[in-house]
């Protein structure tokens, strides 16, 4: 079997994980009681999958998925992670605090993504063939303030995020909290009024939206 045929094989194994309906989600915040156990879940819960098809149907002009890190997550990664790596508790709590603190100053997306060209994926490059914006119900729109290229992801990405593969490109999305409105008003992107938020790639060969959402 090809190189590539055991990458399409493989890539379809990966997108096959949250097949089914898409949860709603909550944006409240506040202590969770979760455990190691409860990661898989809540991953799932905040984890999104799109397709762009060439017209041939043969292979996927991107195949991207997308973990929101919300508090919600945050709190479960922490309390795997730190099992994972025996943390003392000082430490978890230090590990907790800074980033739920990171979660009220931006929006963080963990991105792994395959394209049929590897440089139409590379989305710090003039090459890549994909704009990638967040969007809230309201059509309110906002660019990254960074995104950072995983080159090489290791044991965490590939455990704690296991849609990585080889024949993925992983990023780190950021995008901000705030926007500046129509009326000129300073208004957050995702407040308690969005009943869905969505991360977008679009391009020259066409638009796929990862939605999310919301319940209050």
């Amino acid at each position: 079997m090809s190189e590539v045929r055991r990458g399409a094989l493989a890539l379809g194994l990966a997108m096959a994980v949250g097949a089914c309906a898409s949860p709603t989600v909550s944006l409240r915040q506040g202590p969770r009681a979760y455990t190691a156990e409860s990661y898989d879940v809540v991953l799932r819960r905040w984890t999104r999958e799109g397709h762009q098809y060439a017209l041939q149907g043969l292979d996927d002009r991107i195949a991207v998925t997308a973990t929101y890190e919300s508090w919600d997550f945050r709190w479960a990664y922490v309390v795997r992670y730190a099992q994972d790596f025996r943390l003392t508790t000082p430490e978890r709590q230090e590990l907790l605090q800074h980033t739920l603190e990171a979660a009220q100053q931006e929006h963080e997306f963990y991105v792994a993504l395959y394209t049929q060209s590897r440089r139409w994926g590379e989305l710090t490059r003039p090459t890549s063939a994909w704009r990638v914006l967040l969007l809230n119900d309201r059509r309110e729109e906002v660019a990254p303030v960074a995104i950072e290229p995983i080159n090489r992801p290791g044991a965490v990405e590939l455990t704690y995020f296991p849609y990585t593969t080889v024949w993925r490109q992983a990023f780190r999305i950021r995008f901000p909290k705030y926007l500046r409105s129509a009326s000129g008003a300073e208004v957050e992107v995702i407040d308690e009024r969005v009943r869905s938020f969505r991360l977008r790639f679009s391009g020259p060969l066409g638009t796929t939206d990862l939605v999310w959402n919301v319940t209050h």
